[in-house]
């Protein structure tokens, strides 16, 4: 059975899922949710996530929902096809899980914000808050010099594998580079640009990129 993706393709969390799924092979469509017409949070859609967010999937007789989760899902059932996204080991396992809480506590919510206030209300007709751009590029810049003392002795955040890690800051780097204007943040650290060119570059990505585009 195909899976059904639900959420609209430029969304940064339907972009995670896409991005493992296109990474294992999976066929799957996408059945377009419109957030600005609020599709979203209407009762059917809260069937399949009650807290009306994207991305939901259905699967057969499963339905999830959280990005993540959905991520780890698919690198687990098809963890014998195309590489491997999880780690060769317990502990390997751990530290891409460790790099996957990063992502979700101390990354995300800064990348949010920027293309909030630079990308999304500017194209709504409406002015962006400056001083919080200000607060959240310094804070994400904090972040990403941890990210570059981490890639200074190894090749992806897990170690010298592709994994999970890597490909759930995907969609937001992504975001950062080519719409928010804040591509510095990763062009001027040694080893996080290479890192960022490595990932954004491999096959799945660049399917997922002209799938969104």
């Amino acid at each position: 059975m195909v899976v059904k993706v639900y959420g609209p393709l430029r969304a940064a969390c339907p972009q995670r899922v896409m991005a493992c799924l296109l990474e294992k092979d999976v066929e799957f469509e996408i059945v377009h949710v419109d957030l600005d017409a609020g599709e979203h949070k209407r009762p059917d859609f809260l069937l399949r996530q009650p807290f009306g967010q994207v991305p939901a999937i259905e699967d057969d007789d499963l339905k999830l929902f959280e990005s993540r989760a959905i991520m780890r899902y698919y690198a687990a059932k098809y963890e014998d096809r195309g590489p491997n996204l999880l780690g060769n080991s317990l502990e390997e396992r751990a530290v891409v899980d460790q790099w996957i809480e990063v992502e979700a506590h101390n990354f995300n919510d800064l990348v949010y914000n920027l293309v909030l206030q630079l990308v999304i209300l500017p194209r709504m007709g409406k002015h962006g808050d400056l001083a919080l751009v200000h607060s959240c590029e310094q804070k994400l810049g904090k972040v990403f010099d941890i990210y570059e003392q981490r890639l200074s002795y190894s090749n992806y955040l897990a170690g010298d594998s592709f994994t999970l890690a890597d490909l759930t800051h995907l969609p937001g780097i992504r975001y950062l580079v080519n719409d928010a204007g804040m591509g510095h943040l990763v062009a001027q650290r040694k080893h996080v640009k290479p890192w960022w060119e490595a990932i954004s570059n491999r096959s799945a990505s660049k399917k997922l990129t002209k799938l969104a585009s």
